[in-house]
């Protein structure tokens, strides 16, 4: 063998020993990379999981705040059908139940419960549902609201019923 091929033979060996090396290097990012990959999409369903059961817990506080709210308001129905049970004044019976009623709505106001005002309105699709239509003779009581049949509720300023409605024609 010539000099120039073993100086050839020198160069191709320290090429490959290069290209090996990198290919080592190369190798190790790749094993690198893909346990990082691993670990990252771990911490992700990790992540998932538990965002998804914060969720389900915060309804269920939200829920069982909403229910102990109420439990004094049942505690009044309670005690009213007692009383009903065993008065014949309407009179008290009335108030009471006028008391409790309010003693609700208060409690439902606060967690953004608010009523629909229907009555003498212009009809609204985006608030009401016509059951049923009524010819009225003035002509301003046309396309209004003439009766409700069933109050509609907003819930934080989204219709969670519409108020179910007769509208003047």
């Amino acid at each position: 063998m010539s000099g120039k091929e073993k100086k050839g033979m020198k160069k191709d060996r320290e090429k490959i020993e290069k290209l090996e090396k990198e290919l080592e290097e190369t190798k190790a990012r790749l094993a690198k990379e893909k346990d990082d990959y691993i670990r990252l999409m771990a911490e992700f369903d990790n992540f998932r999981r538990r965002t998804s059961q914060e969720k389900l817990e915060m309804v269920n506080v939200a829920s069982e705040d909403t229910i102990k709210g109420l439990l004094p308001v049942l505690d009044d129905c309670e005690r009213a059908m007692d009383i009903l049970s065993k008065s014949t004044d309407s009179a008290a019976a009335k108030e009471g139940t006028e008391l409790i009623f309010n003693k609700l709505t208060a409690y439902l106001k606060t967690k953004g419960l608010a009523p629909i005002e229907a009555r003498d309105k212009t009809f609204d699709t985006d608030l009401h549902e016509a059951v049923a239509q009524f010819p009225v003779s003035e002509e301003d009581k046309k396309g209004k609201v003439f009766d409700v049949v069933q109050t509609g509720y907003t819930l934080n300023g989204k219709v969670i019923r519409f108020a179910k409605v007769v509208v003047g024609i």
